[in-house]
């Protein structure tokens, strides 16, 4: 069949909303015990309830929490962390109250920790001394305080055993349960500016006694650190400006690098539970490792500190784990949605054992990544990951350029990935380019790439990002007419910025974007409340700084029109920072319109309300840059729209 010409955001697309929210899932949290597999699902058709299912040596798959339990943290509120599967017994967090619940895989969940303020991630097993080890963060004061705790599995007792430092992470015990492990950091510092792991002596008492820093500074991230069978502390270091990969014992003292390359065995600590790497043997690590935006999987010979790869089809890997021969992972490419995957490593062979999309969609509708670099501010280099427009049944009509969406990622300190997104094609099959820009700042890059960013926020990143659309636009792959910007949380003040200090894009949507930077660093939740320190400057030294970058102290320079998202219950960007922005556009005369979703938090799960936000960016751009979807779409209300 010949495909018809037709404009540029006219193409209709079997890449719908509906299907987008109806046909995926989220997949993440891989545990294994026994002959059983456990990994959560996160279901926008359900609310956004995340649940752990099990997968039992028969092939069998079955929900283990059942509804309305919600295995999910709270701690830093991004959480992650929030399930512990050990000897046959299941430990998680519960998002409507936090309290730790147990259960075995055919009994009901019950309650461990008692009812109150407090919330708990990142838990281990001592069963020496039959309790857990995890991270505790109390709310009962104005800020929260944090710490490592045990918890008593017969009486649910909580004890603080280490406390003093604003943040805690990663507790591991030692084989012979003797020592514990664990990474601090504290305030303006973020978790990958620099950390501290620390090495304690366990008495008789289960108190922790002797504490040791190991690594780790003001200007060195430490992370993922575990005990190898023979006694060794391994982690990821960036003294090297690379994350890799280190080890320690405590008979000598003395650390030393296994692995030493420019590529990312680390990662940034936005949320617990993550283990880029596991121990096969005393002598062989199976690792993973980001290399110029990708994943890659290898083995490591700890002895002689070789790296051999291990291949596979994928660009993303995560959540490592193995049985024998048999590891299992999470997985993603440009061309396959993320995957609970089995590898064996004797034959090579994969086996899907679950897919976060069941849809079989022909790849004529579907455009794969290029990976681009181009020229940006003070003679830098930035990267992204550019979409071409792509649908086998339509052609553009001759001489025009399609309209580009600009993707600024959230963090900021956080990077874009090349994995299989059907939201991104849902843009590209209905004839838009899309380009998602690893600015400056962003990780998997080095230290130096990412200190790009520091002091530079709503600089770095904003010039990135309008170069990465001028860079498109020169090249003749995109209508530098129609040029939008969108991103949410860091990545929505990214594009509030570009929006208000550039005249580059003609319309732009913030989702739960930050507007007004001094409103943020005034109310914010602990984890992120020194965050904009390094980002900008300190608060109230630097307020003018703070004021000169806000897009809410400078909206008579914006001109171009802007869609708004929110959730009503967001506490790391709450609502007014939206509502402030939306009334001085709508009293600037520009279009403007508003779409917050009640029950909504940082992010939006449920199902309708991704639907509807997807649907109503897309309705918007149709309007300001006047073409006709072919799909029929609830329309939203666009204040000063002539």
């Amino acid at each position: 069949m010949t495909a018809a010409q037709q404009p540029f955001g006219t193409w209709k697309s079997p890449i719908s909303s509906e299907l987008i929210v109806s046909g995926t899932i989220g997949l993440g949290g891989v545990a294994l015990d026994s002959e059983n597999l456990y990994w959560l699902e996160g279901r926008a058709a359900e609310g956004g309830r995340s649940v752990l299912v099990r997968r039992s040596f028969d092939g069998k798959t079955t929900d283990v929490t059942p509804p309305p339990f919600n295995v999910r943290s709270r701690v830093h509120e991004y959480g992650g962390g929030a399930v512990l599967v050990a000897e046959g017994t299941i430990y998680f967090s519960n998002f409507a109250d936090q309290r730790i619940y147990q259960q075995t895989p055919d009994s009901e969940p019950q309650a461990l920790t008692p009812e109150s303020p407090k919330r708990y991630a990142n838990a281990i097993l001592d069963r020496q001394r039959d309790r857990l080890i995890c991270v505790c963060e109390d709310h009962s004061d104005r800020e929260a305080v944090n710490t490592l705790v045990g918890i008593d599995l017969k009486s649910g007792a909580v004890e603080v055993l280490v406390q003093g430092s604003d943040f805690y992470s990663s507790p591991r015990l030692s084989p012979d349960g003797t020592r514990l492990a664990w990474i601090d950091w504290n305030h303006p510092n973020m978790p990958w500016d620099g950390t501290q792991l620390w090495v304690g002596e366990i008495d008789t008492e289960g108190a922790i006694s002797s504490p040791q820093c190991v690594a780790g500074g003001l200007e060195e991230v430490i992370c993922a650190p575990q005990w190898s069978p023979d006694g060794w502390l391994c982690f990821a270091s960036d003294r090297s400006n690379w994350g890799n990969l280190y080890r320690w014992h405590p008979d000598g003292g003395t650390v030393e690098a296994l692995c030493k390359m420019e590529a990312e065995f680390g990662y940034p600590h936005w949320v617990f539970g993550i283990q880029p790497y596991l121990f096969k043997s005393a002598t062989e690590l199976i690792c993973t490792y980001s290399q110029n935006g990708q994943t890659h999987l290898a083995s490591l010979n700890i002895p002689e500190k070789t790296l051999h790869a291990i291949a596979t089809p994928y660009t993303s890997i995560s959540s490592p784990k193995l049985r024998g021969n048999q590891l299992f992972f999470v997985a993603g490419s440009p061309t396959e949605p993320t995957q609970l995957v089995c590898l064996d490593l004797e034959s090579g062979d994969i086996e899907v054992l679950k897919r976060s999309s069941e849809l079989n969609i022909d790849p004529g509708y579907l455009s794969v990544p290029e990976a681009i670099s181009f020229p940006t501010d003070n003679g830098k280099i930035a990267h992204a990951w550019f979409y071409p427009p792509k649908n086998k049944d339509f052609r553009a009509t001759e001489g025009e350029l399609p309209p580009l969406l600009v993707k600024s990622h959230g963090g900021p300190t956080s990077a874009a990935s090349a994995t299989f997104n059907l939201r991104i094609q849902y843009w590209t099959s209905r004839g838009f380019a899309f380009v998602d820009v690893n600015y400056g700042g962003s990780t998997g890059y080095g230290r130096e790439y990412q200190q790009r960013l520091d002091g530079q926020w709503g600089i770095v990143d904003v010039n990135d990002c309008t170069n990465a659309a001028r860079y498109l636009a020169q090249q003749g792959r995109a209508d530098g007419e129609r040029l939008a910007i969108a991103g949410g949380s860091a990545g929505g003040y990214t594009t509030l910025a570009a929006l208000t200090f550039h005249d580059v894009f003609k319309a732009g949507a913030s989702y739960y974007g930050v507007s007004d930077l001094e409103a943020l660093a005034k109310d914010t939740h602990k984890f992120e409340s020194r965050y904009l320190d390094r980002l900008i400057g300190k608060y109230p030294e630097e307020k003018a700084i703070y004021e000169a970058r806000s897009p809410i102290h400078c909206s008579d320079r914006l001109s171009c029109p802007v869609i708004f998202f929110q959730g009503l219950e967001d506490k790391v960007v709450p609502p007014n920072q939206a509502e402030m922005m939306v009334e001085a556009i709508k009293t600037k005369g520009l279009p403007v319109a508003y779409v917050p979703f009640e029950g909504e938090q940082h992010g939006f799960r449920k199902a309708e309300n991704i639907k509807r936000a997807l649907d109503a960016e897309f309705y918007f751009y149709s309007r300001v840059f006047g073409f006709e979807p072919a799909d029929d779409i609830e329309p939203v209300e666009i204040i000063n729209l002539v």
